[in-house]
């Protein structure tokens, strides 16, 4: 009894000390200027075509009182029953939700008032800190000192999002095609349940679900005395007809392109502050809408076997940088985490690319040859690294680089770097913009080091445009509303690599889905060759955990990762789906392109037919032929020199290994 009381005792004193701290906040935010929440986060963003795909408030804003009370009531019904009497957080909900989260160890209820909801939508971003949890609750606390209620839910229903349609005066004429005052019960209470998940709900793309929502809607406004029993079931019961169209901005993804733009908006230092922090911005961005349907479709098909799976996923236009898609995620309203912008996971033997043009640009050519076998490496210290190849395939006998790339050969990439020295590798991708730190170590050539998926696109980015590093970007120009500019991208290129050297090492990177690869071993992309029409540059990577692919031509580059968040082991099936995923989605974009996508031949640059396995000029008795390309005097001629006996024995020491 004594320590019940004890506990009571600080319990009070600790909550005597939150409600003081509270009151003083509060105080102080009624001694700043009143936000200007009319025009609060008005940020417009357009699309490469110019059409307008995303608005940050109504373009009507409406009166409360022009907003049919059963809106109104069915919104408080379902988002916060509390609203009139508390100020600002709900702290019995918030325990509440805190107590059946902690029973079920995960998370069930949320505790969001509408004016915290509020809050958040006046932000630029949804980044889930603290410090945006703590900015947030700093700016529910200056609503609630400096506007009514009235006024603070007039401001919410007017800037939400109802699927893709912002505002209840825009989502009434969207669904129902009247104005928000006229929406009938059953009407309403199909509106107040897009908020939750405007994806997901939404009546046009998800009839089932929102009917699901409407029933619990209906219950509650019943529970708390709006409407009967009576009105209850015949608004469900009611049949309703849907005037908006099914193919309107309904994207799961599309919202992590918008993220992304937020995040280079703020980065833009010409953009005076007051406007990002008041909006009344139009922002004009690459955003391709087809291309950012046809990934997300092709996303949702080839991993619908795992809904656990992620992506991360990115088109660009190589000749200028221009994001033309992104996929931070499978879908947005179920995690808001970008792993194109956000994350850092291995590449695996997409970093081969780089380590390759480091090689070509040292002297080796596509027919330079190492033996790949099982191998230990003897490095300083008296340290051992054994790498292995993928699936433990080992020809044991000498094989050219063009060879290795096609098959993705661990020795070959391991010997070429060590001899190179591994700071080779570490400064050529640090060239072509690969901006994350990389250490000089034996496994770098195989992608074991961490990199952010847009930090590779801008090096894959170099490859794609013949030497020329071009920071890849989304946004072409900001204007403020009346249309001055404000700001407009100009794109600089860097030429960092030598464009002949480009060329020899793109057309090797062409043969991982060459049929004239075939031989002890398959060329990384051949299961997707029937599907390709065009010329690609393609290279796979595969970790334990990750799977990644990255292809390009002139016209057209794109990069995927899959894997989990967690790190778990991944499937062999995941790469695969990613290479689908990859030639649908090109082949797709560059469909109605004329032209020539592939890259003119340099002058200095000759082709040769030679077996694609020894790298030595083709003969008769040579069943397989492939032309290679060569700066000139490079080219091979009946001698082929193995670079084996090059390599100081030091280095490399082949040593017995038992499996």
């Amino acid at each position: 009894m004594k320590k019940l009381k004890k506990l009571l005792k600080w319990f009070g004193i600790f909550s005597l000390v939150c409600l003081t701290f509270y009151l003083g906040l509060y105080v102080y935010a009624k001694m700043l200027p009143k936000l200007p929440i009319d025009k609060a986060n008005s940020f417009y963003l357009y699309d490469n075509d110019n059409k307008l795909y995303k608005g940050g408030n109504s373009k009507e804003w409406v009166a409360l009182d022009d907003i049919s009370p059963y809106l109104v009531q069915a919104t408080l019904a379902i988002e916060d029953k509390n609203f009139y009497s508390h100020k600002g957080f709900d702290f019995l909900r918030i325990i509440k939700a805190l107590h059946t989260n902690a029973v079920n160890r995960k998370r069930l209820e949320g505790a969001s008032t509408i004016s915290q909801q509020y809050a958040k939508n006046l932000f630029l971003d949804f980044d889930k800190t603290w410090k945006r949890k703590i900015d947030e609750a700093w700016l529910t606390i200056r609503l609630e000192s400096h506007y009514s209620k009235d006024k603070i839910l007039e401001g919410y229903l007017n800037t939400i999002n109802y699927g893709g349609i912002f505002g209840i005066e825009n989502a009434s004429q969207y669904y129902f095609n009247k104005k928000a005052r006229d929406l009938t019960l059953a009407e309403a209470s199909i509106l107040a349940g897009i908020p939750k998940d405007p994806t997901y709900y939404s009546p046009i793309s998800n009839e089932k679900a929102s009917k699901k929502r409407q029933k619990l809607i209906l219950s509650l406004m019943k529970k708390q005395n709006y409407i009967t029993n009576e009105q209850m079931n015949k608004a469900y019961q009611k049949k309703l007809n849907y005037h908006g169209d099914k193919n309107t901005n309904q994207l799961k993804t599309l919202m992590y392109y918008q993220d992304a733009v937020i995040k280079e908006l703020k980065k833009i230092n010409s953009i005076p502050s007051s406007f990002l922090k008041t909006g009344g911005l139009k922002i004009y961005t690459n955003l391709d809408m087809d291309t950012q349907e046809e990934m997300e479709k092709n996303i949702s098909q080839y991993l619908d076997y795992n809904e656990e799976l992620q992506i991360a996923s990115v088109v660009m236009d190589p000749k200028n940088g221009k994001i033309l898609a992104l996929a931070g995620g499978r879908d947005y309203s179920e995690s808001q985490f970008n792993r194109v912008t956000d994350a850092k996971r291995q590449v695996g033997s997409t970093m081969k690319p780089f380590l390759y043009y480091a090689a070509l640009e040292n002297g080796f050519t596509p027919s330079s040859t190492f033996k790949s076998e099982k191998t230990t490496f003897v490095l300083s210290k008296d340290e051992d690294y054994s790498p292995e190849n993928y699936g433990k395939n080992y020809p044991n006998k000498q094989i050219s680089m063009a060879t290795a790339l096609a098959y993705s050969d661990n020795i070959y990439a391991v010997k070429t770097h060590i001899f190179l020295g591994e700071n080779t590798l570490v400064e050529t991708a640090k060239r072509v913009g690969i901006s994350n730190k990389l250490h000089a170590i034996p496994s770098l050539a195989l992608g074991t080091e961490e990199i952010n998926l847009l930090s590779m696109v801008e090096g894959y980015g170099t490859l794609a445009s013949e030497g020329y590093k071009i920071k890849p970007y989304l946004i072409r120009k900001v204007t403020d509303s009346s249309g001055n500019v404000l700001y407009e991208h100009k794109t600089n290129k860097e030429n960092v690599l030598n464009k002949s050297i480009v060329f020899v090492l793109n057309e090797m990177l062409s043969n991982s889905y060459a049929k004239e690869f075939i031989d002890y071993n398959y060329p990384t992309c051949i299961n997707i060759a029937p599907k390709i029409t065009k010329k690609y540059a393609i290279k796979t990577g595969t970790t334990n955990t990750d799977h990644l692919i990255f292809g390009y031509n002139k016209d057209v580059l794109m990069g995927i990762w899959a894997g989990y968040d967690d790190n778990h082991e991944s499937d062999v099936k995941d790469g695969n789906s990613i290479k689908s995923i990859w030639v649908d989605t090109v082949e797709h974009y560059l469909k109605n392109k004329d032209g020539n996508q592939w890259y003119d031949i340099p002058k200095n640059v000759v082709g040769v037919i030679v077996n694609p396995v020894t790298g030595e000029v083709a003969t008769d008795q040579d069943k397989k032929k492939k032309m290679l390309y060569y700066i000139k005097g490079t080219e091979p001629t009946s001698e082929n020199k193995e670079l084996d006996q090059l390599i100081p024995a030091a280095k490399i020491k082949p040593k017995e290994n038992t499996e």
